[in-house]
């Protein structure tokens, strides 16, 4: 029973870091990269689809995207919602393709992307700390019912408090992989 409970907080846990690597790497640095489109939707006949669902996204060189929509019609969407996202970028189209430039970061964007980073990674460390909260609920819940002894609840407790370090300790990595990456010129 305390095993399963074990389990699945450190499967959730895992989850965790995962959507914490995902939003950091939607986060701007000064390279490019196609996950930087990947959060973008456009209208694609009434759906809201992702950029990369209606076109190919690739690196042509450190600081240039290209975009290839595979309708000719996308381009101009595909433009609007660039233009319209918080990314600061501005699309040069060329017949069938797009090419996006990647201005140089300022060292104060730079600041100010450290700034979410960190923010990025608090908010994984919560979501982690939650689950440990949950799962420590369930485990007294367990004592109160007399399922478990007292002993059990303290030793499981212990547990989920180093499987909690190890996730936490998972996120700083991420984090400060990402400060590092983003304050390199």
């Amino acid at each position: 029973m305390i095993d399963e409970i074990q389990k699945d907080a450190e499967d959730r846990m895992k989850k965790s870091v995962e959507s914490t690597r995902d939003a950091m790497s939607r986060i701007r640095t000064g390279r490019a990269t196609p996950a930087l489109l990947e959060h973008l939707n456009v209208d694609y006949y009434g759906t809201a689809t992702p950029i990369p669902q209606v076109a190919t996204v690739a690196v042509s060189d450190a600081r240039t995207l290209t975009v290839q929509p595979w309708e000719k019609n996308m381009l101009s969407v595909i433009e609007r919602a660039i233009l319209e996202s918080d990314l600061g970028l501005n699309p040069i189209t060329a017949g069938e393709t797009m090419r996006i430039p990647l201005p140089p970061m300022t060292e104060e964007r730079r600041i100010t992307m450290v700034k979410v980073v960190k923010s990025e990674g608090e908010d994984g460390k919560i979501a982690i700390r939650n689950i440990r909260r949950d799962a420590i609920q369930t485990v007294r819940e367990l004592l109160k019912e007399k399922e478990i002894t007292e002993d059990e609840e303290k030793q499981s407790e212990g547990e989920l408090q180093k499987i909690t370090d190890k996730y936490v300790a998972m996120v700083d990595q991420v984090v400060a992989d990402k400060e590092k990456e983003v304050m390199e010129v």
